[in-house]
């Protein structure tokens, strides 16, 4: 049985499971499908297209698949997605899609913290921890397992690939290929994500094979000849080759 605050707004259309909490002052439109187990403290706002999973925890202010910040957006139909586990804190906005892909995603076990905001068509995977005031603009995409520190921004349609940690205050318009640890004025490649890589278990070697590719990469001007170095000189695991093809298929270059 759901328990629902006699001061929160549930429209008649909505889409509700089973042992949510819904708050004092909560509104959830029309168009919305919630889960299971669900806790919505007070003052939070599902908006028009939204589609949340189970056992998400969100914090007062919260305000899920908003309508697009973006011009370009003439009403038509979009959703915003946000799968299970997700911890959601005070004042997070996360945009429903546009016409450009429809859906705004986020995947499970999430830590999304205060006042940061995913704008329209984004796709931010499982396992991230995303900080305190860090802004996504349209389209990024965002890797399995990646640290974004707080007061990050992030230019449109950039990707940050899994396992890195990128230092908080850093500002990019260009792609942060997996494994590693981006920061600095201007923003830059430093190093490896060690200690994060340890605690997801990979191994010391595996760890000096990530080193490699990106001592080659790097060491040419040109990344397809640090590429084809990779290619020729290491033993191309499961790992060396999400290197490879982010790298590769990136759109806006990846930082240096």
């Amino acid at each position: 049985m759901n328990q629902i605050s006699p001061l929160a707004f549930v429209h008649p259309e909505a889409k509700l499971g089973d042992n949510n909490i819904i708050g004092p002052f909560c509104c959830i439109d029309r168009n919305t499908v919630i889960g299971d187990d669900n806790v919505l403290m007070n003052n939070v706002t599902i908006h028009y297209g939204a589609r949340i999973g189970s056992g998400n925890e969100i914090f007062p202010g919260a305000s899920l698949s908003t309508k697009p910040q973006d011009l370009k957006f003439r009403g038509e139909d979009s959703i915003c997605e946000i799968g299970d586990r997700n911890s959601i804190r005070e004042n997070v906005t996360i945009s429903r899609g546009t016409a450009s892909k429809g859906i705004t995603k986020v995947g499970n076990d999430n830590l999304l913290m205060e006042n940061m905001h995913i704008a329209h068509d984004c796709v931010v995977g499982s396992r991230t921890i995303i900080g305190n005031s860090t802004k996504f603009a349209g389209e990024v995409t965002v890797d399995d397992h990646a640290i974004i520190s707080a007061v990050v921004l992030c230019h449109q349609f950039c990707k940050i690939g899994g396992y890195v940690m990128i230092q908080g205050g850093s500002r990019f318009s260009q792609d942060i290929p997996p494994y590693i640890i981006a920061g600095k004025e201007p923003i830059r490649y430093a190093g490896i994500n060690i200690i994060g890589l340890r605690r997801h278990g990979f191994s010391n070697e595996l760890i000096e094979l990530i080193h490699n590719a990106y001592r080659l990469l790097y060491s040419k001007g040109v990344l397809q000849e640090g590429i084809e170095e990779i290619r020729k000189n290491l033993q191309i695991t499961p790992e060396i080759q999400y290197i490879i093809d982010f790298v590769s298929t990136s759109k806006r270059g990846i930082i240096r």
